[in-house]
């Protein structure tokens, strides 16, 4: 037990430094302009704490966690972290007394990820990136991260509970649902603030994103595969911009319950449907549109592998590049016929 502390200490010692927090402000002037009349008193002034006004006249809005990944103050954080619009981002390293200003490089259009970049000169302190497929169920991670944008520098330490886990979520209250697959689940303690922090294996490694909480659990907490981020790394250094392959389908996953209730005749595979009335199954120009795939067809297989619950029509498209050729056999009207699609970029 002693020889394990000693190295949880030492793991702390050596990713802490390149764990920073993230603070989203507006000017007065912008909040002004923004905020309902209920937000301001008798005299017409807004209603702020004077702690969430800085010396530049600057208001807080929002903020959270993220972590150094290049020495030239690259940083990992969440896509919902930055999601404000109009603001100035400002990163405090672990030395309080440091702050510098940050520039959002990108976001990624599916993960939930964000790629910053500090606006300095010097050479930073970095998370080195492990292998997240390769984690392993019982395996113990830290949590590091600014605990409720209030309790900088937390740590918390726990075990991989579950792997390829699909949760739904939501950035805050307003915004949609969105569906995040491939989850990793830990039950090291994350809470709002957290998030963008790294999840990391004892020798301090990070192997995931610290992102999401199941509200009125205990002890349940999702982190993204740092896999996902490496590959917006990549995409960034290449390309100078994230990019994703598009399909450009709406479907439905197939079960046995499913299949039997719309009375179709296979119970498995991607059912191409509207979610609504104001979508298309089919998205226009896109390479399924271009392909002849039509509504209410369903897509079995890709390049030869069954699509099921386990492994989603997403799960293949992620795992492949814009302008990969890609085989689909589909089943329309109770006949099967194969495809080759060559997938677009997703603007």
């Amino acid at each position: 037990m002693w020889n394990e502390n000693k190295r949880v200490v030492k793991t702390v010692r050596l990713v802490m430094p390149a764990v920073v927090s993230i603070v989203l402000s507006k000017s007065l002037e912008e909040l002004k302009k923004e905020l309902p009349a209920g937000a301001k008193n008798k005299s017409g002034s807004l209603q702020i704490p004077p702690e969430k006004i800085d010396a530049r006249g600057m208001v807080q809005v929002g903020g959270g966690s993220g972590f150094i990944v290049e020495k030239s103050g690259i940083i990992l954080t969440n896509k919902h972290v930055i999601a404000e619009s109009g603001v100035s981002y400002t990163v405090f390293t672990n030395n309080e007394d440091e702050s510098y200003e940050a520039e959002v490089l990108a976001r990624d259009p599916l993960n939930d990820v964000a790629i910053l970049k500090i606006k300095s000169e010097r050479r930073f302190p970095v998370v080195e990136l492990g292998d997240s497929e390769k984690v392993e169920l019982g395996q113990t991670v830290l949590a590091i991260g600014n605990a409720l944008g209030i309790f900088k520098n937390t740590v918390s330490m726990g075990i991989i509970s579950g792997l390829s886990r699909s949760v739904q979520a939501k950035s805050d209250s307003k915004a949609p649902l969105q569906e995040l697959r491939g989850l990793i689940q830990t039950d090291a303690a994350i809470n709002p603030g957290n998030s963008g922090g790294p999840l990391v294996d004892i020798h301090g490694r990070a192997v995931g994103i610290n992102a999401a909480i199941v509200v009125g659990a205990q002890n349940i907490n999702f982190a993204i595969p740092i896999k996902a981020a490496e590959k917006d790394l990549q995409d960034l250094k290449k390309y100078g911009r994230i990019r994703r392959p598009l399909l450009g389908l709406r479907y439905l996953m197939l079960n046995h319950d499913l299949s039997e209730k719309m009375g179709l005749s296979s119970d498995y595979g991607a059912y191409i449907t509207r979610q609504n009335s104001a979508e298309t199954a089919v998205i226009p120009d896109s390479p399924a549109d271009k392909a002849g795939i039509f509504e209410q067809d369903i897509v079995l297989e890709w390049n030869g592998k069954k699509i099921s619950s386990e492994t989603t029509l997403q799960d293949f498209l992620d795992d492949c590049e814009v302008g990969e050729k890609v085989k689909l056999k589909i089943l329309r009207a109770g006949k099967e016929r194969e495809m080759e699609i060559t997938l677009a970029e997703r603007k």
